[in-house]
């Protein structure tokens, strides 16, 4: 028998029940016209991912049914499997239904709750139990929601049901090197229950969280026979017959910068879009970090609507000034420069009095970038764009950065990118187009609060950082291990402490895109009162 499948990669947006509907009716239009008998769409793709809180509310329950009823009635003449939330009996269940001749004919219960990382599916569901297949022109099809492939059980169920090949609805998260990672595991489930699977995975930016897509299918021996391109919303046609599926697509990876900085855009797109936020304001530093989220800002929403602002004090180079100007003229985007030095004279002049008798110190840098913050968010209110911060995950990690200053503003672009990636992917995107000055990439980095500043003035270097943070935060290694593997304790020491001491500012952050395995965002909840030390 064979079975002709339509794999819709869709962008769904939380809560948008009525449009996602409409997203799903037309992919099931344009999935007939082209011959299939079968709609494959993503986890929960009726109400968008992760719905969070929306799925304790009774009245979202009763919509997302009303939607679904209607979903089915629309289109009677092809079978839709489509992921959805089900409120039955006090319990709340992650589903997902075959949808075919104008009803609902069988509903599967997602049986593992992923609890990790970014993931609390336990707060919000009860766990299913029974294996769901169904028959579409003769072949039999098993049917599992994401985590249920992750671990053995829930596709050897569907396999003992008497499935020959396994349809996975999934709302999988981007990070880096996640691919490799997804296909190995379906590959374990493959290998273990002797049938093929194919892999429908949802694309988009809902807040910190990327969906790249990447959709895939393998064949009962394991071979790869369907690869969707990364971070596009599209409909494939695969067909399976006999334990194989056959597609003409199958792309070719991007490196791990392009898959990135693909991230990167659609997260800024989508979180600008999907919020109906008309366009975006950057404060430029003449920093490589200001030029990489300017770089991601202009390709993410075109150069219309980005607008870049520069605020030199009497600490800024000359060199800042050019490569900031350079920039906005390579890239096409409106450009202003509002000097802050009648700023600081006024704020010295209001609190000299009550400072009488202590020196100069990080109350007047920080004074600084409050001031920059502070005009941002007013050319913000003014305007309506919304306000892109500039930070890097190296800063947000020891708190390089200002409260209610450089950290004023409504996304974090490059929350999640350490400082060594950042010089990546700015190599990376001026490989694609020159839009970087060279000045930008190979100048020591320098907030410019004061005379002759750079940033390894109060840093270890960035490598030594990065490599620490990244073992300390991502990996969970202690203070001890990180020491053997060779850094210097002092520099261990140090780093952990600053990142201990900083968790209130992260608190106050905006949200940014999360590209790592763990990110300063929902995966990351380090209490702020917190006197647990880990010496070496």
């Amino acid at each position: 028998m064979t079975l002709r499948i339509a794999v819709a990669q869709l962008n769904c947006i939380v809560g948008d029940l009525a449009g996602n509907a409409a997203l799903i009716r037309d992919a099931a239009q344009r999935a007939r016209a082209a011959g299939a008998q079968l709609l494959i769409t993503p986890e929960l793709s009726l109400c968008g991912y992760p719905p969070e809180d929306l799925l304790l509310r009774e009245d979202f329950h009763a919509a997302a049914r009303h939607e679904l009823d209607a979903l089915a009635a629309a289109c009677p003449d092809i079978a839709l499997l489509v992921g959805h939330p089900q409120r039955e009996g006090g319990q709340t269940y992650n589903a997902a239904s075959v949808l075919r001749g104008g009803r609902i004919e069988a509903t599967y219960r997602k049986r593992r709750l992923p609890n990790y990382e970014v993931f609390d599916e336990v707060r919000y569901f009860a766990p299913g139990s029974a294996p769901c297949v169904v028959e579409i022109a003769g072949v039999k099809l098993g049917v599992n929601i994401c985590e249920d492939v992750w671990e053995a059980g829930a596709a050897e169920a569907a396999r003992d049901a008497g499935a020959e090949v396994l349809m996975v609805l999934n709302a999988s998260p981007f990070h880096m090197n996640k691919q490799d990672q997804r296909i190995e595991v379906l590959g374990a489930r493959v290998a273990h229950t002797g049938i093929a699977a194919l892999y429908c995975n949802m694309v988009g930016g809902q807040d910190e969280l990327v969906f790249d897509g990447a959709s895939f299918a393998l064949d009962a021996d394991g071979a790869l026979a369907f690869e969707a391109p990364s971070f596009e919303t599209r409909l494939d046609i695969v067909v399976y017959a006999a334990g194989r599926f056959a597609s003409e697509v199958k792309v070719a990876r991007r490196c791990i910068e392009a898959e990135v900085y693909e991230a990167l855009k659609l997260g800024v797109r989508d979180y600008l879009g999907k919020n109906r936020f008309p366009g975006a304001i950057i404060g430029l530093s003449g920093g490589v970090d200001s030029a990489l989220t300017l770089a991601i800002a202009v390709d993410a929403l075109g150069a219309d609507r980005v607008r870049a602002v520069m605020m030199p004090s009497p600490y800024t180079a000359q060199m800042s000034l050019d490569d900031s100007r350079e920039m906005v003229r390579l890239l096409g985007v409106r450009y202003d420069e509002l000097a802050i030095a009648p700023a600081m004279q006024t704020f010295e002049a209001m609190l000299t009095p009550l400072f009488e008798g202590r020196g100069a110190d990080t109350t007047e840098e920080n004074l600084q970038a409050r001031i920059r913050g502070m005009s941002l968010m007013a050319l913000s209110n003014k305007f309506g764009s919304i306000v892109l911060t500039t930070g890097n995950k190296s800063e947000m990690a020891v708190g390089y950065a200002t409260l209610y200053g450089d950290m004023a503003g409504g996304f974090a672009v490059i929350k999640d990118i350490l400082k060594t990636f950042v010089y990546r992917l700015c190599a990376w995107r001026n490989g694609v187009s020159r839009v970087i000055p060279e000045n930008i990439l190979t100048r020591a980095p320098s907030a410019e609060l004061k005379p002759d500043q750079k940033d390894q003035d109060s840093l270890p270097p960035y490598e030594v950082l990065d490599a620490i943070i990244e073992a300390y935060m991502e990996r969970n290694e202690s203070a001890r291990e990180i020491v053997a593997r060779g850094f210097d304790a002092h520099d261990v020491l140090r780093v952990i402490g600053m990142l201990r001491r900083n968790e209130y500012k992260r608190r106050q952050a905006p949200v940014g895109i999360r590209v790592t395995q763990r990110g300063f965002g929902r995966d990351w909840r380090c209490p702020i009162t917190n006197r647990y030390t880990d010496a070496p």
